[in-house]
């Protein structure tokens, strides 16, 4: 198995976060995973993606054209990778702040109202979570034991209290994506 993810958005979204999270998450199943920020120097609110591979066999780089999934949380980013996600991959997006919505035929489009479920859940933080639920159910590559143990790597101890609030964010996400295409 090898997935080779790119997660995009703005700073502030948690695009970060989620890769890292997926990341030690990989390392927990004991596959050989890459994490590769990308992000400007403005920091929230400026664009910023992150490439994650999850590998069962050696990385040979972590640089990356091609994706077998893009997870799209604004348009900027939709018009950048769109067309970087292989034939038969998955694009995954959250309708808030989309213009344009995806229209290629040849790959699987999901969709996600991650702000308003976040929204729902009453805290706008736990919308990386929600976004990542709606990834990790379109594509099981890590365990949700794993995703927490990942969670719980990623997060500073005296954070460890919001673990339930995130798993609770990572099921409404599983719930709520939509498969469009």
């Amino acid at each position: 198995m090898k997935e080779e993810i790119i997660i995009a958005g703005f700073g502030g979204q948690g695009v970060l976060s989620m890769g890292k999270i997926l990341a030690y998450g990989g390392i927990m199943q004991d596959q050989e995973v890459s994490w590769l920020p990308s992000y400007g120097p403005e920091m929230r609110g400026g664009t910023c993606n992150v490439s994650v591979v999850l590998s069962d066999n050696k990385i040979s780089s972590p640089v990356l054209s091609r994706f077998d999934t893009a997870i799209i949380l604004n348009q900027q980013s939709m018009d950048k990778f769109e067309n970087q996600v292989k034939p038969g991959g998955l694009l995954i997006y959250d309708t808030n702040g989309i213009t344009r919505h995806p229209e290629r035929k040849d790959i699987r489009i999901c969709r996600i109202d991650a702000v308003e479920e976040a929204a729902k859940l009453g805290n706008a933080k736990a919308y990386n979570m929600v976004v990542l639920g709606a990834y990790l159910k379109m594509k099981p590559v890590v365990t949700m034991d794993n995703v927490l143990k990942g969670l719980k790597k990623s997060l500073p101890p005296r954070r460890h209290n919001l673990i339930p609030m995130n798993e609770q964010a990572i099921t409404v996400g599983m719930n709520a994506v939509t498969e469009v295409r």
